[in-house]
């Protein structure tokens, strides 16, 4: 994986803030792991970890588009920012 990303934006759903570390644009495919679900979890519970697998490039890489943290385990964006590069680093380290 490459050097980890700092948050771009983030953006408050229903249940979660969703807090994009890559354009979903970059990517063929992107997908929710079960791997990533003990690492995001054991920083915020219920927290998700989308992945995507890049356009370009030709390798077989895939990286963390965004982290998906739920709303009731944090308290407002900033918060849900820095659990998501929380996460982010935990799994890339």
């Amino acid at each position: 994986m490459a050097e980890t990303p700092s948050p771009e934006e983030v953006e408050r759903g229903d249940d979660y803030y969703h807090v994009r570390f890559r354009d979903p644009d970059e990517f063929d495919t992107i997908r929710t792991p079960d791997w990533a679900e003990n690492a995001a979890g054991s920083v915020v519970e219920g927290s998700e970890v989308r992945t995507g697998h890049e356009k370009e490039g030709g390798d077989d890489d895939w990286e963390i588009q965004s982290v998906l943290v739920p709303i009731d385990e944090v308290d407002g964006e900033d918060e849900a920012r820095e659990q998501a590069q929380k996460i982010v680093e935990k799994i890339e380290s």
